[in-house]
């Protein structure tokens, strides 16, 4: 699920509808949704339902609207296929599932209607009042404003249960955050029937308070409009500012260069809006309707003045952060999606919590508090007061655990880092198992990822930062912790499950090993990276898939890096179930149910995998590592396999071959200590920095030392 786990009592939640509250084992299937309105929003919403696999059907008041957006949706898929990031096929399923009409009455038994015309609050309560007696009992309402309160809008109808804000970011086809605004009166059902659609299209999903901002724009927007109060005050130029608040925020783009792109009206009407429900630190600068009035752009050019970003950072950082504060004091949302929020909606480095981190508490208080001293009506927010007495930064949960009838849902929410491990995540994750293995109402427990991955590998800078500070030590402890951990997911009497629902890599892929059973979607996979980047895989990997698919095919993917598609998986006989996205619910609720798999249970490989195997047999792995393609095989797969393997560390290679040949002739608990035992030899090397300081780059020259 491309979700961040809400807040509040909708905690971690990523639950179907039911169908019949008396049956929780029938779910509703999520099939069809209704957007109206076909601008650049709606045919963004509808362009990415349609093409994440749900039917659509698009409306407009009039037939030209209808084909502008079915048009714009199909030059920007062919513009995708350009650029060699869809296959024309895609292009093609995705158009299919398209219907555009200026018929309202066509939405009747849609699953959800999705509100996305123009920001006129009338417009919008005319159109709900009419959906209201179209649609179905069942369809959800739902309002893509950014401006009103979703209470409000839910009133023009007899559904207020059945009635939620969706609030998606430009471009909704490619920007992955969607705020969910439940108003008081939306039921839970209703919540998880929207986290459902958001996962469904891949969205990452915070659930906010239903408040004047929302979430994001509540803290993005003083941020433009102390930009543009500095430049009113007299105290800096445009190129000042901008440069100034690029580095203070880590940003590509200035505050002025955002309101280029995305139009000063809009800010001139957020910070209006704002300015009259929160008070004047949200409020709109002078200069601001005079610029609007003007129709140009701000000019950015100019050189930027040094001596004067401490002075604009502090501004800035005091407006933009003491909102951020201020929304969380008011439980609008929490700390972990309020920075999910900037880092995936904003695209920012850090979140605003992060960055009072990183510039220190004391100093965010300072800062803070002088904008309660310039806007009166601003008071200093609840959080900063109590941080300031605790004396320390901000703790994250990046874990959140749910108990639904028996079966313990853990989620690792870091979406935005593709939920990469690291110290803080894997101690997080551990501390929830522990407590969901002592919780006598648990029968069962689900890892699953936010996001479009279940778990990407381990955290790479963890890894750089500790060779270039000697601190293998710490490696060598956190890779042990994480095996003693996967030891205990492997051998719990209570049945693990890992859920692929997206893609694994390295220690993501070596932690569904090590779960009892996997259920996935097709979007699911798994893959070893880790020779590519001078390493081996280093929590199982090789011990876990060689048991389950044989030494040889086992090395075939170690050594070459190649991706095994949930299908391939399934197979093998490694993914337990593979459903479809809408089937997920069930199929978890079914494995866990059950009895504890086999999972290393005597099999037989199938054959379509015995040339790949073949490529690895003992012989061919001794030609490979020296260079030469292996024989017996087709030519296409032994030129592939050599290509694939002459761009891997060859250390790692040799190492990983090694071990290998050694773990299956011991059990797993030695296995792991072999591995283990490897470990700071393979960190120490040049090629291990060399090929870990790569990732994101150009690929790595190894030296073989």
């Amino acid at each position: 699920m491309e979700d961040g786990l809400p807040t509040g009592r909708f905690a971690g939640r990523r639950i179907h509808w039911t169908r019949n509250r008396r049956n929780e084992g029938e779910m509703k299937e999520i099939s069809t949704v209704g957007v109206v309105g076909a601008g650049n929003m709606g045919s963004g919403i509808a362009q990415k339902l349609a093409m994440e696999g749900l039917n659509v059907i698009l409306v407009d008041t009039q037939q030209d609207f209808v084909e502008r957006g079915l048009n714009t949706i199909r030059r920007i898929l062919g513009e995708g296929v350009e650029r060699k990031i869809l296959k024309q096929e895609q292009v093609d399923a995705t158009m299919n599932r398209l219907h555009g009409t200026t018929d309202l009455k066509a939405l009747a038994n849609a699953d959800m209607v999705i509100e996305a015309v123009f920001e006129n609050e009338q417009v919008k309560k005319d159109l709900f009042k009419n959906l209201d007696q179209i649609c179905s009992q069942e369809t959800i309402l739902a309002s893509n404003t950014s401006s009103y309160y979703v209470a409000d809008l839910a009133k023009a109808t007899s559904r207020p249960d059945r009635f939620v804000g969706f609030h998606y970011f430009y471009h909704p086809a490619k920007n992955r955050l969607l705020e969910v605004i439940p108003h008081d009166g939306t039921s839970e059902e209703t919540v998880k029937r929207a986290l459902e659609v958001g996962r469904l299209h891949s969205k990452t999903t915070i659930v906010v308070k239903d408040a004047s901002g929302f979430c994001v724009n509540r803290f993005f927007s003083p941020l433009l409009t102390e930009a543009v109060q500095i430049l009113d005050d007299g105290l800096a130029d445009i190129p000042t500012i901008e440069e100034a608040a690029k580095q203070a925020f880590k940003i590509g783009m200035g505050p002025f260069e955002l309101m280029n792109v995305t139009g000063i009206p809009i800010t001139l009407h957020a910070s209006t809006t704002f300015g009259r429900e929160l008070g004047s630190l949200y409020g709109t600068p002078k200069s601001i309707p005079k610029k609007v009035v003007e129709g140009t752009p701000y000019d950015l050019s100019g050189e930027p003045d040094p001596s004067k970003f401490e002075m604009v950072q502090d501004r800035l950082y005091g407006a933009c952060l003491g909102a951020a504060a201020a929304l969380v004091s008011e439980g609008i949302a929490g700390i972990e999606d309020t920075d999910l929020g900037a880092k995936v909606g904003l695209r920012w480095r850090q979140g605003p919590f992060e960055i009072m981190n990183r510039i220190g508490i004391e100093k965010t208080y300072r800062l803070v508090e002088a904008m309660t001293h310039r806007y009166k009506d601003f008071k200093m927010p609840e959080i900063l007061i109590q941080q300031r007495e605790l004396g320390k930064p901000f703790e994250f949960k990046y874990v959140k655990q749910e108990v639904k009838d028996g079966i313990a849902f853990i989620t690792i929410n870091r979406p935005e880092a593709m939920n990469a491990l690291n110290e803080v995540t894997v101690k997080q994750i551990a501390e929830q198992f522990d407590a969901a293995e002592a919780n006598p109402a648990v029968k069962a427990i689900v890892f699953q990822g936010a996001g479009k991955a279940f778990v990407a590998g381990a955290d790479i800078r963890y890894f750089i930062n500790n060779i270039k500070n000697n601190r293998l030590d710490a490696t060598e402890a956190f890779t042990r912790f994480g095996h003693e951990l996967f030891l205990k997911i492997e051998n719990s009497k209570k049945i693990t499950v890992a859920v692929l629902d997206g893609l694994s890599l390295g220690g993501g892929s070596e932690m569904a090993l090590a779960c009892q059973a996997i259920v996935a979607t097709p979007a699911g996979s798994m893959g070893f990276p880790e020779t590519a980047i001078g390493i081996f895989p280093g929590l199982g990997g090789m011990i876990r898939s060689a048991r389950r698919m044989g030494t040889e095919l086992a090395k075939y993917y170690v050594f070459t890096g190649k991706t095994i598609s949930a299908q391939d998986a399934f197979d093998l006989g490694i993914i337990t179930k593979l459903v479809r996205p809408q089937e997920l619910e069930n199929a978890i609720r079914e494995v866990c149910s059950g009895s504890r798999p086999d999972k290393y249970r005597a099999r037989e490989i199938p054959s379509k995998f015995a040339e790949l195997a073949k490529t690895c047999s003992p012989a061919n792995v001794e030609a490979l590592l020296a260079g030469k393609k292996p024989e017996g095989v087709s030519d296409a797969l032994a030129e592939s396999t050599l290509k694939a393997i002459s761009r891997k560390a060859p250390l790692a290679l040799k190492k990983a071959n090694e071990l290998m040949d050694a773990q299956q002739k011991v059990a797993i608990p030695q296995a792991i200590e072999l591995e283990l035992a490897e470990l700071r030899y393979m960190f120490s090397t040049e090629d291990a920095l060399t090929g870990l300081s790569s990732l994101g780059g150009k690929p790595p020259q190894y030296k073989g030392k």
